[in-house]
C-alpha cells in the first residue's frame, strides 16, 4: 500500500496544482465582461445631441427641432465616402517618420519616402501621426481593439493562434449593418474575427513566419484592380511582410530594409491610383487613405509586451480633396523640427480613438463598447478642413469654413460623450464588479455638467450667424475641450480600472498552492529515508526562499535570470569551500564556478530585448550568431563551434553505449549519433557562407529536421515499448537506472537541440557539464564537519542546485517570461504550413526543452552519483520518490511566490506586461514539470515494486 501511495503521488500532486491554478486563473484573468449590446441609428434619438449641426434649426421653436431631427444623419454628418485601410504589421513609428526625429540615423529609417514626401509637401491634404497602441500588442488584440473601440483584455493573447469571432459590438458590424461594403485582403485573421462580414475578401495564411512574401504578394494582387472597381465602400489590406521579417530576421537586416522598399514601390501606385481617380465625379472624390501599424516592434523583431518600441507605431492619412483649410491651434498635437529641407510636423493619435474616428467620418453609429474619442486632428483632415497654421482671421471665407467645421466636431463629441458614458453606465450595471461607486459618481457629475451646458447654451447657439458669432465660437471651443477631458478622464480611468479581479477565487486558488507545498514537505518528511536536517538543506531551503522573494519586485522579475545565475555561483562558492576542506574534487568545483561565469555570459545576451543587432534572432533565436558580427574570425568560429560541439556529443554518446549495454537501450541510444550528424548537415545547408543549388537548400530546411523527428519519435516509441513489455530482471538496479535515463535523455536531446538553433549544441554540452559538476559535487559535504555519510538520503542542495541550473539555461538559450519571448521561427523548423498542434508541440519543445524536459528527465543522474553501492531497488525507489518530489517542491514554491507576487501587484502599472506574463510562463511551467514528472516515474518506477 505504501508503495502504491508513493507511485501515485505526483498525478494527486499534478490534480491538487491544477485545480489551484485554474482557480487563481479564472480570479486573475478575466476577461473584460463583453456585453451583448449593439448601437443603432435610433439611438440617438434619446441623446441631448444633434446629427447635423449645420441644420436650420429655430432656437425658440421645439416642432423645428423635432421636423430637424426627423431629417438628421445617422449619429454624424459623413465626412467621407470611401475610406482604404492599408495595414502594415508590426509597422515601427520609425519607419515612417524622418530619421531627422531621431538621434541617431539607422539602416530602416527613411526607406518610406514616398508618405514622408507628401506628409511635408506644402497645402498637402497629409499628416503623419504617432499612433500609440494598448498592451499587450500582439496582432489579435491590436485588430479587436482597433475595430471595437475597447482596450485589450490578456487572457486573448491565448487566442493568437486561433482568434474567435468577435462577438460584441465594432466597428466592421457597424459598416455591414449600415449598408457598407467592405472587402479584406490579407492576413487571415480578419476572417477568423470577422467571418461573414466581408464582401469579398481574399484571405492568406498568416502564421508561418518563415514566409515574407505569400500575404504580400496577394495583397499586391488584388488591391488594385480593386482600386478600380465601384463594389465597395471600405477596402482594407493587411500585409504581413515587415511583422515576419522582424521575427526572423530582426529589424537592420537586408531582408526588413527590402520589404520597406517594396512596400514604398506599392503604396506609390496605391497613391497614383487614388489621385488619378479623385478628380471631381471621380471615383475617389471622397476617399481617405490610412496607412497605418496595428504595433510595433523592438529591434529584435519582438512584440506583444508595453514597452514604448511596441506600442508606438504609425497612422499615415491622406485625403483627396482640394488643400484643406482651417482648423483651431487648441486641438494640434503636433511635434515639430526644423532640418535643411523645412519644417517637419508629426501629431500624435491613441489606437483607442480609432473606431469612433472612424464612425464619424463614415457617419456610423459608434460600437456600443468604444471609450475613445473622435480624434480632431485626423477628423479635420478627412472633412477637409485641415492645416490651421494657414489662418487668415480677416477672410472671412476661412472663418466661416472653420465655424462650420467646429459645429460639426462639437456636435459629434456630443454624441461621442453620450455614447461613451451610456456604456460605462451599461457596463457597470451588467457587470459583476464595474467600477466603483466613486468613480460613477465623479464621472456622472463631469458628464451632467458637460450636457447641462450643451443643453441650455451650445445647441441653441449652433445656427448662430450673427455678429455675436466670434462669442459663440470661443463657447464652442470651451465645450470641445470640456468634452475632450471628459473621454480622456474615462479612458485612463478604465485603463488603470478596468481589470475585474475576483479576490475570492484568487484566494482560494493562492490557498490551495501553500496548502499543496505542506503535503508536498510532509510527504518528504514521511519517507524513511530522511536522515535529519543539516547544514546543506537549510541553505538550500533559504536559497529558494530568497528567489521566491525576488518576484515581488519587479526590477528582479526582469533580471530573473542573473538573480538565478548568482544564486547558483553561491552554492558552487559553497561547494569549493567543502572541496577545499576535504581536499578533494577541486577540478569539478572550479570546472562548475566557471561553467556559471559562461551562463551568466549568456544570459547578458540572451536576456536583451534590446539586441544591438538583428542577427540574435536569425533563425530560431540563437545568440551564438550574435557574438559573429562584424569579424570574419569569428564568424567562422560561430559557424564551426557548433558542429564542433556536435562531434563531442557524438564522442560522449559512442563512448556510453561502448559500456556495459544491452538490449533495444544500445539501439535507441545508437540512433542518436545519426541525429546530432542530420543536425550538422542542416546547419551547413542553412548557413549564409553557403551557395547551394536550391534541391539541396530544400532538403535542408524541411527534409532533415522532419527525418530528426522522426528518429526520435522512433526512439520515444521503442523505450515506451521496451518499459511495457519487457521485464527489469538485471540484479544492478542502480545500473539499470542509468540505462533507462540514458535512453531518455538521447531520444530528447537531439529535437531539443535542432530546434534551439546553433546555441543548441553549446547549451547541452552546458547541461552536460553542469549535470556531471552537481552530481560529484553532492557528496563533498557529507564529510565537511567529520560526520558520517547518509547513503540513505538524497542532497537537497544538489536538488536545488539541479534547479537553478534547469532556469539559468532557460535563459541562457535566448528566452524570457514573455510572449514577445517566444521563439516562433523555431516552430516553424522543418515545416513551411501552420497546424496549430504540431507547430505548438515545437514551440514547447524549444521554449522548454532544457529548462524542463531534459532536467526532468536527467534528474536520476543525482541518485546514481550517490556514494551508495548496489542499493535494492526500494532504496532507490524511496530516494528516487523523494528527489522528484524535492525538485516538484521547489518549483511549486517559486510558482507560489509569483502567484502571491501576482496578487499584490495586481493594479501595478506593469501587471500587464511583466507581472502576468511571469504568472502565464511559471504556471505552465510548473504543469509540464509535473507532468514530465508524473510520466517519469511512470517510466523509471515501471517493474520495480510489485504491488
Amino acid at each position: 500500500m505504501e508503495a502504491r501511495w508513493k507511485k501515485w503521488c505526483p498525478w494527486g500532486i499534478l490534480l491538487l496544482h491544477g485545480l489551484a491554478i485554474l482557480m487563481f486563473t479564472k480570479g486573475f484573468l478575466l476577461t473584460r465582461t463583453e456585453l451583448p449590446y449593439y448601437s443603432n441609428c435610433s439611438d440617438i434619438s434619446v441623446s441631448p445631441c444633434l446629427s447635423s449641426p449645420d441644420a436650420n434649426v429655430d432656437n425658440h421653436s421645439s416642432g423645428h427641432l423635432e421636423n430637424a431631427k426627423q431629417d438628421q444623419h445617422c449619429w454624424s454628418k459623413p465626412a467621407v465616402d470611401r475610406l482604404v485601410i492599408i495595414i502594415l504589421d508590426a509597422l515601427r513609428f520609425d519607419f515612417v517618420a524622418p530619421s531627422a526625429f531621431f538621434p541617431e540615423k539607422k539602416p530602416w529609417m527613411d526607406k518610406l519616402p514616398v508618405l514622408q514626401n507628401l506628409a511635408f509637401t506644402q497645402g498637402s491634404s497629409t499628416k503623419i501621426f504617432k499612433a500609440i497602441a494598448d498592451p499587450p500588442t500582439t496582432s489579435l488584440q491590436r485588430l479587436k481593439g482597433l475595430t471595437t473601440g475597447g482596450l485589450p483584455t490578456f487572457v486573448d493573447v491565448g487566442n493568437s493562434f486561433g482568434a474567435p469571432a468577435i462577438v460584441e459590438d465594432n466597428l466592421i458590424h457597424q459598416l455591414v449593418s449600415n449598408g457598407k461594403r467592405v472587402v479584406m485582403m490579407g492576413d487571415d485573421t480578419w476572417v477568423q474575427l470577422f467571418p461573414d462580414h466581408f464582401n469579398k475578401s481574399y484571405p492568406y495564411p498568416s502564421f508561418n513566419v518563415k514566409d515574407l512574401d505569400t500575404v504580400d504578394n496577394g495583397c499586391n494582387t488584388h488591391i488594385f484592380e480593386t482600386l478600380y472597381q465601384e463594389d465597395w465602400d471600405v477596402l482594407v489590406a493587411h500585409f504581413l511582410g515587415v511583422d515576419h521579417a522582424g521575427h526572423i530576421f530582426g529589424v537592420d537586416s537586408a531582408q526588413m530594409i527590402g520589404k520597406l522598399e517594396q512596400y514604398n514601390q506599392i503604396l506609390e501606385k496605391v497613391i497614383e491610383t487614388l489621385v488619378r481617380k479623385s478628380e471631381p465625379g471621380g471615383l475617389h472624390e471622397n476617399t481617405i487613405l490610412l496607412v497605418m501599424g496595428d504595433h510595433g516592434q523592438t529591434l529584435n523583431g519582438d512584440h506583444g509586451g508595453g514597452s514604448a518600441e511596441e506600442v508606438e507605431t504609425t497612422l499615415f492619412a491622406m485625403g483627396f480633396k482640394q488643400p484643406p483649410s482651417v482648423v483651431p491651434h487648441e486641438f494640434d498635437s503636433s511635434s515639430c523640427l526644423l532640418d535643411s529641407d523645412g519644417k517637419k510636423c508629426v501629431s500624435s493619435i491613441q489606437q483607442l480613438d480609432f473606431a469612433a474616428t472612424v464612425s464619424a467620418l463614415l457617419g456610423i453609429p459608434f460600437p456600443f463598447g468604444s471609450i475613445g474619442s473622435v480624434n480632431a486632428e485626423l477628423y479635420a483632415l478627412a472633412a477637409g478642413t485641415w492645416n490651421w497654421r494657414d489662418l487668415d482671421t480677416s477672410n472671412q471665407k476661412h472663418q466661416s469654413e472653420m465655424e462650420k467645421w467646429m459645429k460639426n466636431y462639437v456636435n459629434t463629441l456630443c454624441v461621442n460623450s453620450w455614447q461613451v458614458k451610456r456604456y460605462i453606465d451599461v457596463y457597470s450595471a451588467s457587470s459583476i464588479i464595474g467600477f466603483s461607486s466613486e468613480d460613477l459618481a465623479h464621472i456622472s457629475n463631469k458628464y451632467a455638467e458637460l450636457e447641462e451646458n450643451w443643453s441650455h447654451s451650445i445647441r441653441n447657439l449652433l445656427t448662430c450667424q450673427t455678429e455675436s458669432c466670434s462669442l459663440v465660437m470661443a463657447q464652442i471651443t470651451k465645450q470641445v475641450n470640456l468634452y475632450l477631458d471628459f473621454l480622456s478622464h474615462v479612458s485612463e480611468l478604465a485603463r488603470s480600472k478596468w481589470t475585474e479581479f475576483n479576490l475570492k477565487m484568487m484566494g482560494i486558488g493562492l490557498g490551495t498552492m501553500i496548502l499543496s507545498l505542506l503535503i508536498i514537505s510532509l510527504a518528504i518528511w514521511s519517507m524513511p529515508t530522511v536522515s535529519g536536517i543539516g547544514f546543506e538543506s537549510i541553505f538550500a531551503f533559504l536559497v529558494v526562499v530568497i528567489r521566491a522573494c525576488s518576484f515581488l519586485s519587479n526590477s528582479f522579475i526582469l533580471e530573473e535570470g542573473k538573480v538565478a545565475c548568482f544564486l547558483l555561483a553561491t552554492t558552487g562558492i559553497v561547494k569549493l569551500r567543502y572541496s577545499i576542506m576535504r581536499k578533494g574534487m577541486l577540478v569539478e568545483a572550479i570546472l562548475f564556478l566557471l561553467l556559471v561565469l559562461g551562463l551568466r555570459f549568456t544570459i547578458e545576451i540572451g536576456m536583451s530585448k534590446q539586441a544591438a543587432t538583428s542577427a540574435f534572432m536569425h533563425a530560431s533565436s540563437s545568440w551564438i550568431t550574435g557574438i559573429a558580427l562584424g569579424d570574419s574570425l569569428w564568424g567562422y568560429a560561430a559557424e564551426v563551434g557548433p558542429l564542433l560541439v556536435l562531434v563531442v556529443l557524438s564522442c560522449i554518446v559512442y563512448k556510453v553505449i561502448t559500456g556495459n549495454f544491452q538490449g533495444i537501450q544500445k539501439y535507441i541510444i545508437m540512433l542518436t549519433i545519426p541525429s546530432y550528424i542530420l543536425i550538422g548537415l542542416h546547419w551547413v545547408l542553412e548557413s549564409d557562407t553557403q551557395n547551394l543549388p536550391l534541391l539541396f537548400e530544400g532538403i535542408g530546411r524541411n527534409y532533415i529536421p522532419q527525418a530528426i523527428y522522426a528518429l526520435g519519435c522512433s526512439q520515444l516509441l521503442f523505450l515506451a515499448f521496451g518499459m511495457l513489455f519487457n521485464e527489469d530482471k538485471v540484479a544492478d538496479h542502480k545500473n539499470s537506472l542509468m540505462i533507462k535515463t540514458l535512453s531518455m535523455l538521447s531520444a530528447w536531446s537531439p529535437m531539443i537541440i535542432l530546434l534551439s538553433g546553433k546555441q543548441g549544441s553549446w547549451i547541452a554540452l552546458a547541461s552536460i557539464v553542469g549535470g556531471y559538476c552537481i552530481t560529484r559535487l553532492q557528496n563533498t559535504g557529507k564529510y565537511a564537519n567529520g560526520g558520517k555519510a547518509r547513503t540513505s538520503s538524497f542532497n537537497l542542495l544538489a536538488v536545488t542546485q539541479w534547479n537553478l541550473l534547469a532556469v539559468c539555461l532557460f535563459f541562457a538559450s535566448g528566452h524570457w517570461c514573455a510572449f514577445d519571448g517566444l521563439r516562433y521561427g523555431a516552430a516553424f523548423i522543418g515545416f513551411d504550413e501552420f497546424v496549430l498542434v504540431r507547430q505548438a508541440i515545437l514551440l514547447t519543445l524549444d521554449t522548454f526543452g532544457f529548462s524542463l524536459i531534459l532536467p526532468v528527465m536527467g534528474l536520476p543522474f543525482l541518485l546514481l552519483g550517490l556514494n551508495q553501492t548496489n542499493p535494492g531497488k526500494n532504496v532507490l525507489f524511496n530516494q528516487l520518490s523523494q528527489m522528484y518530489m524535492a525538485y516538484g517542491l521547489i518549483t511549486a514554491t517559486t510558482v507560489t511566490a509569483t502567484i502571491l507576487c501576482v496578487t499584490i501587484q495586481r493594479r501595478h502599472l506593469m501587471v500587464w506586461g511583466l507581472f502576468a506574463p511571469k504568472f502565464v510562463f511559471d504556471v505552465v511551467g510548473l504543469v509540464l514539470t509535473e507532468v514530465m514528472i508524473c510520466l517519469a516515474s511512470l517510466f523509471y518506477f515501471r517493474r520495480w515494486v510489485v504491488l
